[in-house]
């Protein structure tokens, strides 16, 4: 057991694609956990929000509630996985860097994590355990 514990190749104390299937689930839906009151937020027809990059508050909105709430969903289900990441890396380096760019780093934390994870999943895409592999095999 202490074996498994300090070595360094992953495939000895996990199965990867297990791995891999827990951090794409756990970030998407946390970060759902963001964007389905935002998406509720848009069918209610409240508008209101920032406007980081200068694109209005309306558009910035919709870009955010369809990074968090729809590219999540996507991601969670494994399905165009690192097509539905872009949005989502987009989203969280305006996040981190922009909307919160002048905050303390205690105010930047989670959006780093949420960055980290989603830059992760894409390079490591979305494993076995994923609509991807069932529908196109690769």
């Amino acid at each position: 057991m202490i074996k498994k514990l300090t070595s360094a190749r992953l495939d000895e104390f996990v199965n990867p694609d297990v791995a891999i299937l827990i951090l794409r689930i756990g970030a998407a839906a946390l970060i759902m956990t963001h964007g389905i009151p935002k998406l509720l937020r848009v069918l209610e027809g409240d508008f209101g929000f920032g406007d980081p990059i200068g694109i209005g508050p309306t558009a910035s909105l919709i870009l955010v509630t369809f990074a968090e709430a729809i590219c999540a969903a996507l991601v969670l289900l494994g399905l165009f996985t690192r097509g539905a990441l872009i949005p989502l890396i987009i989203n969280m380096t305006v996040v981190v860097f922009i909307a919160h760019g002048d905050d303390p780093f205690s105010d930047k934390e989670l959006g780093l994590f949420f960055l980290i994870s989603f830059v992760v999943l894409f390079l490591t895409g979305p494993g076995k355990y994923s609509l991807d592999k069932k529908l196109f095999g690769k």
